[in-house]
Formats: structure tokens, sequence, C-alpha cells
């Protein structure tokens, strides 16, 4: 599959810049639309290089369709859709996380789901990302929903494995993602010394999602190998989300400046 628009601008962004940063907005964790189209507007502004609209348990239908086209209309980068599932989509997105969950357990979400999306992915003229999908322990809300055999955390090379394979598979970026969850013990971001094993490994952009809530997670993410970080929560109806963002994306052209050397 030829690469498309939205791809060929990940890889540009990443070849002149070394790093990025994606933030996800979940309609479903916002009080109305116009605040779900307000926080996009906001961390683009601050400077996001591309918003993912969806979630885990995810938004559909009307809903889906009024806030991606407020944001569609409001941003200047793509918008991509995170699907929670098939329903997850819109086609007021440029593209779409076209996702196989790596580690799950059943096979629906490694394949099927995929198969029954994939003539309306056609038929809408999204843009499909071929996302190798990994999640690693505690999970979150994704763990729960995919039914996961979750990565241990002091197990890097799983994630490595896991990932060379996603790439062998015909995967053009693989995420790591901890799920969105609160910061118990042993939470967090995906450990650095993983995104290093796993990024010594694979030769795609690596994206480490989950847990990112400050700008040091940010940064040891990206020192660690990651190419982008993905953040929602700490952005999520935020009044300041900008400034959030502002702060985000100065690590991540810090940090993307250090990579291209």
């Amino acid at each position: 599959m030829a690469k498309g628009k939205v791809e060929a601008y990940i890889n540009e962004i990443l070849s002149t810049k070394g790093a990025m940063l994606f933030s996800v907005i979940d309609p479903l964790d916002h009080k109305s639309v116009d605040e779900a189209i307000k926080t996009a507007d906001s961390v683009v502004k601050g400077g996001a290089d591309l918003v993912l609209v969806g979630g885990s348990i995810g938004a559909q239908g009307e809903l889906l369709d009024m806030v991606s086209k407020g944001i569609k209309e409001k941003i200047d980068v793509p918008l991509v859709l995170f699907p929670g599932n098939i329903s997850t989509l819109t086609k007021y997105a440029d593209a779409v996380y076209f996702m196989s969950l790596l580690n799950a357990r059943n096979p629906y979400w490694i394949t099927q789901a995929q198969m029954l999306a994939a003539p309306v992915v056609k038929h809408m003229k999204i843009e499909p990302l071929p996302v190798g999908y990994i999640v690693i322990y505690p999970g979150g809300t994704v763990g729960w929903v995919g039914d996961v055999n979750f990565v241990p955390r002091e197990k890097p090379k799983i994630a490595a494995n896991l990932a060379l394979a996603g790439e062998y598979l015909g995967n053009r970026i693989i995420i790591v993602d901890t799920g969105s969850n609160p910061r118990i013990q042993h939470s967090g971001p995906a450990p650095r010394e993983m995104l290093s094993a796993v990024k010594s490994e694979i030769n795609v952009p690596l994206v480490a999602a989950g847990g990112i809530a400050t700008v040091q997670d940010a940064k040891n993410a990206l020192a660690g190998g990651a190419d982008i970080i993905q953040v929602g929560t700490v952005f999520e109806g935020n009044s300041a989300a900008s400034k959030k963002a502002q702060l985000f994306s100065k690590i991540v052209k810090e940090e993307g400046a250090k990579k291209l050397k």
C-alpha cells in the first residue's frame, strides 16, 4: 500500500524535526462538543503536530461526526481517528489508525475488526495508517476492552519482539501504550528501557502513549527512544490546554533536535 498524505506528513516532520507531539481528544471525556473542539484548537495552537479523536470505548455516530467536523474546521494539522471499534469512523477525518492489537488474546482485535472496517474505510476515503498496537501493564481501559495479554513492565524484550513482528507484518507505526490510568504503583508511562529496547529493533516510528502526564515523562520517553509522544488526559477540559501543550511541544523540539545530531 502506497503512503498517503498523513503518513508522508508524519515521516517528513520526523525527518526534519526529529520528534512529534500527538494530542488525543476523546469526546466522551469532555463536557460538551464545544469543549472538545476548543481543547483540540488550543493544543494545536500550543504546538501539537497532529490531533487524534477517539478512545478505548469510543464516541461514534452523530457525536463523533460533530466533534470531528468541528475540529477539522479549526485546525491546520491532520485529524486522525483513534478507533475503539469498527463504529468509530467518520468521513470528517483525514486518516485512521488502522490498528492491530498485537498482544490481544481475542483474535477479533488482531484481524477480525479490521476485516469488518476495511471496506468502510475505503468507502469513506479515509487514509489508513498501518499501526501495530502493544499494551503494557496495567493497560487501563484499552487493556480491559481489548482482552490484552499484558506485557510485563520488567520484560522489555517481549515488547521489542512484538514490535519487530508487527513491522514484519507490515505495520508502519508502532505504539507502546500503558493505557490512560492513574499513577498507581507500577503505573505511569512505559519504562525508558522498554522504549529503548523496542526502538533498537524496529525501523518505523515509535509512539509512546499512556501515563505521560508531565514534561519530564515526555522527556524520558523521547530520550528513551520514542519518536512521538501521544498525550490525552493532561489536556482534557483544561482551560490552560494551550499553555500545557506549549510546554510539551518545547520538550519535543529539544529532544527532537538531539535525535537529528
